[in-house]
């Protein structure tokens, strides 16, 4: 019978030693990776109920904003498709989505870039792909930010993603940069990865198509979870 599961190709993934991010000269594993299979437990729960999401959870733009007012920079929908190896939706997952605001800035008490936090911007969302594991969500585009590893690097722009299986300890980890950002090529993080094949499946592509005229832009990130294609991720590079 046909494997109809790809086969994982670890090559493109970057090395747990990459001096050029700095930080890795402390934390690179000296040993070689164990895996060991996840138990029934881990794999059937804890769950979370897909009724506990909130109306605007899944819009960026609102879901921290006081009444009347919105998050201050360039609108945008993300939008995509979450799907296996072999091109088949996965329906139900949640997705979670974390970022910085327009000036590049977290909401977070330990951020100490000098641009300015954005009060009707909390930073975060998720929403839960559909039947033909499509899904979306508002936001405004992050902007890059400087970080301490050499001196004058940036980050690209970028969003955080978290995809959920059935349970909690089922998670995959990506970030999802934009297509023409200069910081990509760039930065130390994302050059550590030794595929440009690999690079691309983490950058969105504008998406004119589904852009709302005179209010808001589109960019288009499909998650593919295993296989040849498969999306980048950084708690578990094989993917599920």
């Amino acid at each position: 019978m046909t494997n109809l599961i790809a086969p994982r190709d670890l090559d493109w993934h970057p090395a747990p030693l990459s001096p050029d991010y700095r930080s890795t000269t402390l934390r690179a594993p000296s040993h070689q990776r164990l895996h060991y299979s996840p138990t029934a437990t881990e794999m059937s729960g804890p769950a979370f109920g897909h009724d506990m999401l909130g109306e605007l959870d899944d819009d960026l733009i609102l879901n921290y904003a006081q009444a009347g007012a919105c998050a201050i920079g360039p609108r945008i929908i993300v939008h995509g498709k979450l799907i296996d190896e072999n091109g088949r939706p996965v329906a139900g997952k949640l997705i979670e989505v974390w970022q910085a605001n327009a000036g590049g800035r977290y909401r977070h008490k330990k951020d100490g870039y000098l641009a300015a936090l954005d009060d009707n911007f909390g930073g975060c969302g998720r929403c839960i792909s559909g039947e033909d594991g499509s899904y979306s969500f508002r936001t405004v585009q992050p902007g890059p930010y400087p970080w301490p590893n050499g001196g004058n690097d940036w980050r690209p722009a970028h969003i955080h993603f978290s995809v959920f299986g059935d349970g909690f300890a089922q998670r995959l980890i990506t970030q999802m940069y934009f297509e023409g950002d200069p910081h990509i090529a760039l930065c130390p993080i994302v050059q550590a990865i030794p595929s440009e094949k690999a690079i691309d499946t983490l950058v969105a592509r504008l998406d004119m198509d589904k852009t709302v005229p005179m209010d808001i832009r589109a960019y288009r990130f499909d998650i593919v979870l295993r296989g040849r294609e498969q999306t980048l991720f950084e708690n578990q590079l094989e993917g599920l």
